[in-house]
C-alpha cells in the first residue's frame, strides 16, 4: 500500500520478430515499502483488550480487563496468541487499570498511583481516584489521570491540580508546546494549562483524538466521521470528514506522515496524498473491531482489536526480493506432481493444515507458472529456474500420456482410489495404468495455456525445446485431425474445446466467443508452424482466416463485444450476459503466439492493433499481466506504472481471507454495466479478494470460507514479474 517506484524512460532495443523497438519505458527496481501483518489472537479468558504499547526496547504489553499480556509465538502466516505477562510478578497483585508510555518506558496506573518498573522503580506518584482508568504523561514526570469524570494532575507525590468536566472523559493527550493537556469527552473538548481548565469546543458522539505530527491540529474522531480541529484558530477546519472507508471511528493515531484511524470495520491510514490505505479482514487484523492504534517497534503499527493484536510491518524490499519470497512460497507448498496447485482445506489460515488440491485448470495454472519460470531462466540463466521448468513440463507432458486418447491432454491426474475426494468426481476416468486416474472434459483455456507455455519454452529454453515442440505438435495434430475439436475418451467433442467454423461463426458478431476462439486458434496454428515448419498448420490457418472469416473475427473491436440480442440462441445469451474475465486470460495467453509468431509483417501489424485495442478496454483494471503482455508488441504505452503498482501492491499473504469493501464511503461506485465494473477506480490488490488473472479486479467482497485456502503466486504474481524482466520493462534490483 506504499507505492514508491521510479519509472524512467530510457532508450533500449529489443528484437520482436525481427523488428527493432525503441524508447520503451523501464521500471528501475528500487526498494518500496511492503506491508504485511502478524496476528496475535486473544481467547475469551484473556478479557477485553483495552490498550497496547511498546517501550524503547521493543517490549510489547497489552492491557486487558483481566490484566497484562504479551504477544507470543506469532510470525508471518503463523498466528500467535496473547499470553499473560508474568515478567514482573508484583504487577499482578497491583491490579493495573491502565497502561501507557513515558520517555520510552512503560508506565502503569492502578487505584492509588502512577508507577513504573523503569527508573529503578522509583516512580510511584499517588492519586486519590480509586477508579482511575486514564493516564497521560506531561512535563517533568507530571501525570494527568482520570476516572472518566474527575481529573487529577499528580507530580512528585503531590496533587498539583484537580477538577472535573460536565462530560464523560474518554481520552487524554499532552502537547509539549505550551505544556498543555487536552481532554476529550463524549461531547466536548477541554484544555488544561497551568491549572486552568478551559472548555474549547462542543461536539457530539466524540470517540478518540490525537495531535498531528506538526502540532498544528487535533484529529477528532466521532461515530460519524472525523474533524480537523485547528489549534491556532481553536475551531474545526471545514466540515466533518465522512468520505472514509468507514465513519464509526474508534481510535486515532498520527504516525509519521499518516493519520491512522481505527473503526468498527477495520483500520485505515490517511496518506499525505489524501488517499486511504485500508486494512480490513483477517489478512490484516484478528477482527475488524479496532480498539487502539499505536506505534510499534521494527517500523510496525500496532492495531489492537477486540479479538487480539494485528502487528502491521512495513519493510523495504525490491520487486526482485518479493519474487524470491514468492518463489519459495510456490516451491515449499504449492506443487502437486509438478502442477502449480492451491492449498485447500486449511484451518483458518493455518498453512500447515491444508492439502494440495486438484483443479479443472491444473494444466492452465501450471502453464502460466511454467511460462514465468521460462522467462526467469531467459532473464537470469538461473539453474533453479531451469529445473523448475523441467519438473512442471514433465507434469504437462504426462497429461498427454496418462490417458488413452492420442494427442488429447487430460485436465489433471491423480493416484487411483482418491476420486471421491477430488473436485468434480464425475469427470474422472480410469487410466490404462491401474494405479492412476485422469480428468476428462478438457477445455479451450487449457489448450491455449499449453500452447503459450510450450511456445515460450521452445523459444527461450534450449534444453527443453525438443520436448516443448513435440507437445505443440501433439496437441495441434489432435485438433487438426479432429476437424477443430478436442475429442474426449467418449469420441465426442468436449464442451469448450471447439474451434470449428460452424461453432465459431454460429455466434453473433457481438458475442465474445466468436472473436476469442478465432484469435486463439490462429495463434496456436502460428506457434505450431513456427516450430515444426509443417505446412499443414500454415495452410489451415490461412484457410480459417480467409475462407471462414477468422481474421475479421479476431480484428473485431472490443467496443462491439456485448450482450447477445434478445433473439439470439440461448447458448449465445448464456455466454454474453456479462463480460467473462476468463476470456481475457485466454486472449492474452494466445497473444504470445498470435503476435510473436505472425506469418508476416502485415499480419503482425494487424495483431498489434488488435492487442492494443483490447488493452485499451482493460486499462481500468490496472491488471499487471495484461499491461506487461501488451509491452510484447513494442508499444511504448502499456501502463508500466500501473503494472508496477499491481506488483508492489499485491499482498504477500495470498490466503483467501474474507474481505469487505461494499460499505466503503471513500470509493465512487458506478451503476451496473456489461463489464461488471463496480467502482470508478479499481482498489489496490491488497485491499480486495485474492484473485487469479481470470477474475474481475473490481470485485469488492469475499464472504465465503474465511482462511480455508491459499493461492499460489506462480501464476498470479511471478508470471507478470518475470515476463516484465525478460521484456526489459522491469529492471534488475538496484
Amino acid at each position: 500500500m506504499h507505492p514508491r517506484f521510479i519509472v524512467s524512460k530510457t532508450l533500449f532495443f529489443v528484437s520482436v520478430c525481427g523488428l527493432a523497438v525503441a524508447q520503451k519505458p523501464v521500471h528501475q527496481d528500487t526498494p518500496f515499502w511492503q506491508d504485511y501483518s502478524v496476528k496475535f489472537y486473544a481467547q475469551p479468558k484473556d478479557g477485553t483488550p483495552q490498550s497496547v504499547f511498546a517501550d524503547r526496547n521493543g517490549t510489547l504489553q497489552i492491557h486487558t480487563s483481566t490484566g497484562l499480556f504479551q504477544p507470543a509465538d506469532g510470525q508471518f502466516l503463523q498466528h500467535g496468541k496473547l499470553q499473560p505477562d508474568t515478567r514482573y510478578r508484583p504487577l499482578k497483585d497491583l491490579k493495573i487499570n491502565a497502561l501507557s508510555t513515558y520517555q520510552g518506558q512503560l508506565v502503569y496506573l492502578n487505584d492509588e498511583a502512577v508507577l513504573s518498573n523503569a527508573w529503578a522503580g522509583k516512580l510511584y506518584t499517588k492519586h486519590t481516584l480509586p477508579k482511575a482508568k486514564l493516564l497521560e504523561g506531561g512535563k517533568d514526570f507530571a501525570f494527568l489521570v482520570s476516572d472518566g469524570q474527575s481529573l487529577q494532575l499528580v507530580q512528585d507525590q503531590q496533587i498539583r491540580w484537580q477538577g472535573s468536566i460536565r462530560d464523560s472523559v474518554i481520552q487524554l493527550r499532552y502537547q509539549a508546546k505550551g505544556d498543555k493537556f487536552w481532554i476529550l469527552g463524549k461531547q466536548s473538548l477541554h484544555s488544561l494549562v497551568k491549572g486552568q481548565l478551559t472548555k474549547e469546543w462542543e461536539g457530539s458522539d466524540l470517540t478518540a483524538f490525537d495531535l498531528t505530527s506538526d502540532g498544528q491540529k487535533l484529529i477528532i474522531g466521532t461515530k460519524n466521521g472525523y474533524w480537523n480541529w485547528d489549534l491556532n484558530l481553536k475551531k474545526p477546519l471545514g466540515a466533518i470528514h465522512q468520505k472514509l472507508p468507514w465513519t464509526d471511528i474508534t481510535a486515532v493515531r498520527c504516525i509519521g506522515a499518516k493519520t491512522w484511524f481505527g473503526s468498527t470495520k477495520g483500520a485505515f491510514a490517511l496518506r499525505p496524498d489524501g488517499q486511504f490505505d485500508y486494512y480490513n479482514g483477517e489478512r490484516w487484523l484478528p477482527s475488524d473491531d479496532v480498539v487502539r492504534i499505536e506505534t510499534g517497534p521494527e517500523n510496525a503499527v500496532l492495531v489492537l482489536t477486540s479479538s487480539g493484536l494485528g502487528k502491521i510491518y512495513f519493510k523495504k524490499m525490491t520487486l526482485h526480493q518479493k519474487a524470491q519470497f514468492f518463489e519459495q512460497q510456490v516451491r515449499s507448498r504449492h506443487l502437486r506432481h509438478g502442477f502449480n496447485a492451491s492449498l485447500e482445506g486449511m484451518e483458518k489460515g493455518n498453512i500447515a493444515s491444508g492439502y494440495l488440491a486438484d483443479s479443472d485448470n491444473d494444466g492452465l495454472w501450471t502453464a502460466m507458472y511454467l511460462g514465468g519460470q521460462a522467462f526467469r531462466y531467459a532473464a537470469t540463466k538461473d539453474p533453479e529456474a531451469l529445473q523448475n521448468c523441467r519438473e512442471s513440463l514433465d507434469a504437462m507432458e504426462r497429461l498427454y500420456t496418462v490417458n488413452p486418447v492420442p494427442g488429447f491432454p487430460a485436465r489433471s491426474f491423480e493416484r487411483h482410489g482418491y476420486v471421491a475426494q477430488l473436485a468434480d468426481p464425475e469427470r474422472w476416468q480410469h487410466a490404462p495404468d491401474p494405479r492412476w486416474d485422469w480428468k476428462a472434459t478438457t477445455s479451450s483455456d487449457e489448450a491455449i495455456g499449453h500452447i503459450f507455455a510450450f511456445g515460450v519454452l521452445a523459444e527461450l529454453v534450449p534444453d527443453l525445446k525438443k520436448q516443448a515442440v513435440m507437445l505443440i505438435d501433439t496437441l495441434m495434430g489432435h485438433i487438426v485431425r479432429n476437424n477443430w475439436y478436442l475429442i474426449d475418451y467418449n469420441g465426442k467433442p468436449t464442451t469448450w474445446g471447439r474451434w470449428h467454423p460452424d461453432y465459431v461463426n454460429g455466434f453473433p458478431t457481438n458475442v465474445g466467443d466468436r472473436k476469442l476462439n478465432s484469435s486463439n486458434i490462429i495463434g496456436m496454428l502460428q506457434t505450431a508452424y513456427h516450430f515444426t515448419k509443417k505446412e499443414v498448420y500454415r495452410t489451415k490457418a490461412f484457410e480459417l482466416m480467409t475462407r471462414h472469416g477468422y481474421l475479421a473475427n479476431l480484428r473485431r473491436p472490443m467496443r462491439e463485444i456485448g450482450m447477445a440480442d434478445p433473439n439470439a440462441d440461448d447458448h449465445s445469451k448464456m455466454l454474453s450476459d456479462a463480460w467473462n474475465h476468463s476470456d481475457d486470460e485466454m486472449y492474452y495467453m494466445g497473444y504470445w503466439g498470435l503476435y510473436r509468431y505472425a506469418f508476416n509483417d502485415s499480419l503482425q501489424k494487424i495483431y498489434k492493433a488488435t492487442i492494443i485495442d483490447h488493452w485499451q478496454a482493460e486499462r481500468p483494471e490496472k491488471e499487471g499481466l495484461w499491461n506487461v503482455f501488451t509491452a510484447l508488441t513494442g508499444t511504448p504505452q502499456f501502463d508500466l506504472k500501473e503494472a508496477v503498482w499491481y506488483l508492489q501492491e499485491h499482498p504477500l499473504d495470498l490466503i483467501d481471507w474474507n474481505v469487505a469493501n461494499s460499505h466503503r464511503r471513500d470509493i465512487e461506485k458506478i451503476g451496473p454495466n456489461f463489464r461488471n465494473q463496480t467502482t470508478k477506480e479499481v482498489l489496490p490488490p491488497d485491499e480486495r479478494p485474492i484473485q487469479r488473472h481470470n477474475a474481475n479486479m473490481f470485485a469488492l467482497d469475499r464472504t465465503r470460507g474465511n482462511g480455508i485456502s491459499e493461492h499460489s503466486a506462480g501464476d498470479i504474481w511471478l508470471l507478470p514479474y518475470w515476463m516484465g524482466r525478460w521484456l526489459g520493462v522491469i529492471g534488475a534490483a538496484k
